[in-house]
């Protein structure tokens, strides 16, 4: 992967030193950034339907007249971290019925595979503490195509590929612009914005641009004073708008060269929507009445309100451009009108510079111009994807009619049982559009990319999720908006521990005291799991949802309506990778503190238990199926008899990642040799099943794996066959085997059938929006490349399988791992016909020199040529790829294999940009 450099030390980046001043509390850099969601509307949040259907509740044709409650939305917007004071880009073509104000999408019920958006904007650049940040959208010039978008797909099914926004022709003849926005950091609250329109046409254009300042409506409900936007002088150029808000202070928006300026309230116009009499006359679409109806009365003559907009109307030439610049800063006097410009340009390309010089000290040295495009604008969209989220369950229930305390039943109102939650921070989204609220799995991948940017933010994150207003008084951890109740894999420890590592790396000092105050609430939470999910008490787990969606052959949360408990692989096989990792990090802490000497051995045996469980248990129907040498669930009914649903997927995969390395001292410490010794006493049976704890490796090193090395072997075999698992672009999630021979199981007279579909899902389950019935999943295949990793610190060079399957070559897991990195990274970079995989055979994304470089990060990939499916902004999940760049790029493979587990945290001279990933 890397061979290790050394040169001597460079002093921080200003970026670094920016973080720094912010973890210091001297300066609130992180303040200000892009918190602003891109679809507040169909959220759970603003939902107000009798049963639950937000998608319809608060449509995007109400979201331009309706207030929202707990948040608000924008195209490239900002705001600062509590979404007081809000900033965003508006624009109108003079064609469109509705000037553009956010993304358009169509809902779940609309797309044939579920909501989708139907925009074209990306995510280019940022600085964790967006000193700097560019973004860039794709404005066609002619009507926007709503109705055909949402016809077309409507009549469209689930074996139909999705109608996009560029099929519809209306980017041909490049009858568009690029509106790229650009923000600078002058200091922590003074922002300077930059709005470049291009002309890609070949006829002189028109367009109306509308950056917009506009207060969240906080004052509704009467509890806190209304804030004011004002003009401070109607003659003036620039033109300055004052906005004054109780808690947030008196910020100035400097606007040069406004044609016209306009204000209205953040009101809801309850006369359009609710056939109601107005409160006002001015309401949140007042703007866009006044430019696209020519309603003169409903904008503010008295300029003044909590919504403002600068109007620029620009006439551009052909394939020429035009630029608009501004700036948000706390309030300037009259005197200072003048220089709010000076220095504009360069204060924005010194950002640019400390941008690039930041990004200098974290990419690898060596990389690719290709692969650091991809590391960058990774890193960008998962920046760009921090939002602030705002949620606090009790008064939203009471404001239904829902009494937080009362009875809790299984008919009780959504989140009912989560009156404690209050959540009021930024927060690591998977996308802004489609996902626009946190997933507790999703949360922990984001974090262990994170760290390498922001290892503060990162902690953070992760901490968020334990605290009193997150974390269950039970000790669940909130799954997600749509159900927090519903359970996500237990991966928060996994990722606590690596965090922990990373963070000592790049610092040279582990956060001791933010790893045992972690561990604390991770404990009250793997208590929570044994108590609540392995139903018999048997240490197998019934998890249900898990995260995977619609990977089985029905809904496992509502397994029980097949008559029985459905044993999952994949939840028990996480459970066994939550002990190992607890087990890990009490090994840590009791190197300090004698208090956690007992909690490597009792992790030790909750592992023991649950791998003997997964692979012993009833063998007849064990979750271990020993004729096939895979693991799969098993559904044990309620007469006694069991089946075991013999579908090769990613569950029957996830086992192989429950694996944890440790060292000699360890053993001999925590008698945990010992430990296993008393379990083989008692079940002198286990051995033939999974990996013996007492065996030794390479250099003397001990190992908990639920896989003894024969039956490892054989779910490699599996896992690295092209007609099955393996794909030139990563690790499928199901087998490609079920594409000719699709699985079938007969229950009550109904069949259900599971066959690999590498691209979207023809399953309704979950709304048809997901499919893990074959594509490639980023986040999953990360951690089989960490486990391989973890596999050969253990094994060493000498163990060796067959790869790919069939081909007759050999090769050791460490090399495995790395051609996998290299084939998932392959997805975003040009082949050697010049194509990007994840763009398909969409030719103007593959050729056109405007498009050709901006990646999309999708939700998943298909399965058999790599192109992007699903969510197309889900860096949250897809963004991982830069963490595999980061990690495969530290050391060599002798490094690593004489570092083992601590190879993270171990300075051996290698540094990030300075060691080369290789092409492998």
């Amino acid at each position: 992967m890397a061979d290790s450099q050394t040169k001597a030390p460079t002093a921080l980046s200003p970026e670094h030193q920016r973080l720094s001043e912010a973890d210091q509390g001297q300066q609130p850099w992180r303040k200000w950034g892009p918190y602003l969601s891109e679809r507040q509307w169909g959220t759970v949040r603003e939902d107000d339907s009798p049963d639950g259907n937000a998608w319809e509740s608060f449509s995007h044709d109400q979201a331009r007249s309706r207030a929202y409650q707990w948040g608000e939305d924008g195209l490239a917007g900002i705001s600062d971290d509590h979404q007081r004071l809000c900033f965003a880009l508006a624009l109108w073509n003079g064609k469109d019925p509705i000037i553009k104000e956010r993304l358009f999408g169509l809902t779940n019920s609309e797309g044939n595979h579920g909501e989708d958006v139907k925009e074209y904007y990306y995510y280019l650049d940022s600085t964790p503490t967006h000193s700097y940040m560019r973004y860039l959208y794709k404005y066609p010039l002619n009507a926007y195509p709503y109705e055909d978008l949402v016809a077309t797909n409507k009549a469209r099914t689930r074996y139909d590929q999705e109608y996009e926004l560029i099929d519809t022709g209306i980017f041909d003849n490049n009858e568009y612009c690029d509106v790229e926005v650009q923000y600078a950091k002058a200091g922590p609250e003074d922002l300077l914005i930059r709005i470049t329109v291009h002309n890609r046409s070949a006829q002189t254009i028109k367009l109306a641009v509308l950056p917009t300042l506009w207060f969240r409506n906080t004052w509704a409900d009467g509890s806190s004073p209304k804030p004011l936007i004002s003009r401070r002088s109607s003659e003036a150029d620039p033109a300055m708008l004052d906005a004054v808000h109780p808690e947030l202070g008196m910020f100035t928006l400097t606007c040069h060269g406004a044609d016209e300026i306009v204000f209205t309230d953040n009101e809801t116009n309850t006369e359009r929507l609710f056939q109601q009499p107005n409160q006002s006359p001015y309401t949140k679409c007042g703007i866009n009445r006044y430019v696209v109806h020519g309603e003169t009365a409903a904008v503010n003559p008295a300029e003044q309100g909590t919504k403002a907009a600068a109007i620029y109307n620009l006439a551009i030439g052909a394939h020429a451009s035009s630029t608009i610049r501004l700036r948000l800063s706390p309030s300037v006097t009259e005197t200072d009108t003048s220089d709010a410009a000076q220095g504009f340009d360069q204060i924005l390309e010194r950002r640019q510079k400390d941008c690039d010089a930041f990004y200098a000290c974290v990419i690898p040295a060596g990389l690719s111009t290709e692969q650091q495009l991809v590391f960058r604008q990774a890193m960008a969209g998962m920046l760009w994807s921090k939002q602030f989220y705002n949620y606090d369950i009790s008064p939203w229930l009471q404001q239904r009619g829902i009494d937080p305390l009362g009875d809790n039943n299984a008919q009780s109102f959504r989140n009912q049982q989560w009156h404690h939650m209050n959540n009021c921070d930024v927060i690591s989204m998977p996308d802004k559009w489609e996902y626009p609220w946190y997933a507790a799995w999703d949360l922990a991948f984001h974090a262990t990319t994170f760290v390498w940017l922001d290892p503060s933010f990162a902690k953070q994150q992760l901490s968020l999720m334990l605290s009193n207003h997150y974390l269950h008084p039970n000790g669940q951890i909130p799954a997600y908006e749509w159900n927090f109740g519903d359970v996500n894999p237990p991966v928060h420890a996994w990722a606590t521990y690596s965090v922990y590592l990373a963070d000592e790396r790049l610092s040279g000092k582990g956060d001791y005291q933010w790893l045992k105050r972690s561990f604390h609430k991770l404990l009250i939470n793997f208590t929570w799991w044994l108590n609540r999910k392995d139903v018999n008490g048997n240490n197998v787990f019934q998890g249900g949802f898990l995260g995977l969606d619609n990977i089985g052959l029905f809904d496992r949360t509502e397994s029980p309506e097949m008559g029985g408990n459905l044993e999952q692989a994949d939840g028990t096989a996480w459970m066994a990778f939550y002990a190992q990792t607890m087990g890990q990090i009490a090994v840590e802490l009791a190197q300090q503190d004698d208090t956690y000497r007992d909690y490597p051995a009792k992790f030790m045996r909750h592992f023991l238990a649950i791998a003997y469980a997964m692979t012993n248990r009833n063998a007849s129907a064990s979750m271990w199926d020993e004729e096939d040498g895979f693991f799969y669930d098993v559904l044990r009914k309620s007469d006694g008899s069991s089946t075991r649903l013999k579908v090769r997927t990613m569950v029957g995969l996830i086992p192989l990642c429950a694996v944890q390395v440790f060292e000699k001292d360890a053993k001999e410490q925590y008698d945990l040799w010992g430990i296993a010794r008393q379990f083989q006493a008692k079940y002198p049976d286990h051995r033939g099943s999974f990996h013996d704890v007492r065996l030794e490796g390479h250099a003397n090193r001990y190992m908990m794996s639920a896989l003894n090395e024969n039956n490892l072997r054989r779910v490699l075999k599996i896992m690295l066959d092209p007609d099955e698992f393996l794909s030139e672009y990563g690790i499928r999630s199901i087998s490609k085997r079920h594409e000719s021979e699709p699985y079938r199981f007969v229950h009550n007279w109904q069949e259900y059938v599971v066959k690999y579909l590498p691209a979207e899902s023809d399953s309704g389950l979950f709304g048809g929006n997901s499919n893990w019935r074959g594509p490639i999943w980023m986040p999953v295949n990360a951690l089989i490349i960490r486990s391989l990793v973890v596999y050969f610190t253990y094994y060493g060079k000498d163990f060796k399988v067959e790869f790919p399957t069939g081909s007759g070559q050999m090769a050791n897991l460490y090399e495995i791992a790395e051609n996998l990195v290299h084939r998932l990274v392959s997805i975003f970079t040009r082949n050697e016909a010049g194509l990007r995989p994840v763009f398909g055979s969409q030719q103007t994304f593959q050729s056109d020199p405007h498009w050709q470089d901006h990646l999309l990060f999708y939700e998943y990939f298909h399965g058999d040529n790599g192109a992007g499916i699903g969510a197309s902004h889900q860096t949250g999940w897809s963004g991982t790829v830069a963490n595999l760049i980061i990690l495969t790029s530290l050391f060599s493979q002798d490094e690593v294999l004489a570092m083992g587990q601590g190879c993270l945290r171990v300075n051996s001279g290698a540094d990030f940009g300075q060691v080369p990933i290789s092409a492998t």
